[in-house]
């Protein structure tokens, strides 16, 4: 199916009047007329029915006609954006941040970013270390937010704060009462163990597995934050993620003595290829920020 012909097809179906329809697509009414008899024959039925000098949709045209539409309207808005993108009229921006950060915590950069360049057009993707990883590789984002990435020569990396893994608890569990500064970790092993699966953690699962004699029974496999969150909030395990994984009044973040993993969040970028003028400045932003001074703040927000 060509653009041409649903083009076509549409100015007939506007006008019923094939000579009409010719003249505002300024072609000769029997290359019209052949265009959309190709579109028929590629969909199966009959579109338009001529009787003398007037024309109709067929049950099959007008049941075409939106789904047509919409199709050709979004190929329009496509041609133009790209036509934008390549004159510079419109920025464009991908980024990749890991699945165990809040994104609360880019917010600040990100805002400022968006009011140096109005109209920018940007991607915010999601991923695990080897995601994250593949599309720095492949070129699908321009910086990459997160934990340790996969040793790369042509991997520049900007170190931003170093966190450390704790017990996350919903705010009403029992171990968030009383002001203990750091869990037993023979408390912890009672609990039911939430495992998100999906950010590259399974080895810490699998640690916990051997190190807290924990059976599978005792494990929780999650595939999405969202549901994590929720289930901690309610009560329904503990999770051990790093200490800016899930911010929110609804849990909490303990430290325990038995769990000394440790991660330092970076931005990435690809050495030696050229970054836009956006990608630069989002760098420069997130390199001028005092991580120290801003995870404290936020830590005292939500105590």
């Amino acid at each position: 199916m060509e653009m041409q012909q649903v083009r076509y097809f549409l100015a007939v179906a506007r006008t019923l009047n094939f000579t009409r329809a010719a003249e505002e697509c300024n072609v000769t009414q029997p290359a019209l007329t052949r265009a959309i008899k190709q579109l028929e024959d590629e969909l199966g039925g009959e579109l338009i029915r001529r009787e003398g000098r007037n024309s109709h949709l067929t049950d099959l045209g007008n049941r075409m006609q939106p789904l047509l539409q919409q199709c050709y309207d979004s190929a329009i808005s496509a041609k133009s954006l790209a036509t934008k993108l390549k004159k510079g009229e419109v920025a464009s921006l991908a980024i990749a941040v890991s699945w165990t950060l809040d994104i609360d915590l880019l917010l600040g950069p990100l805002r400022e970013l968006v009011k140096s360049f109005p109209g920018l057009q940007l991607r915010l993707r999601r991923g695990d270390a080897a995601a994250i990883a593949a599309m720095l590789k492949n070129g699908d984002v321009e910086l990459a937010v997160g934990g340790a990435l996969e040793e790369w020569d042509r991997l520049d990396s900007w170190p931003m704060f170093t966190e450390s893994f704790g017990v996350l608890v919903g705010a009403s569990h029992k171990l968030a009462e009383g002001d203990m500064p750091e869990l037993d970790v023979a408390l912890v092993r009672e609990e039911r163990l939430l495992s998100f699966t999906l950010f590259g953690e399974d080895d810490l699962a699998a640690q916990m597995r051997s190190e807290w004699g924990l059976g599978d029974d005792r494990i929780l496999e999650v595939h999405c934050s969202r549901d994590l969150e929720r289930l901690v909030a309610e009560g329904f395990g503990v999770a051990i993620l790093p200490a800016n994984a899930i911010r929110n009044r609804n849990v909490r973040h303990l430290s325990c003595a038995g769990i000394a993993t440790e991660r330092t969040v970076a931005v990435y970028s690809v050495a030696g290829r050229q970054r836009s003028k956006e990608a630069n400045a989002l760098l420069n932003l997130l390199r001028a920020t005092d991580w120290d001074s801003r995870l404290s703040e936020d830590a005292l927000h939500a105590a």
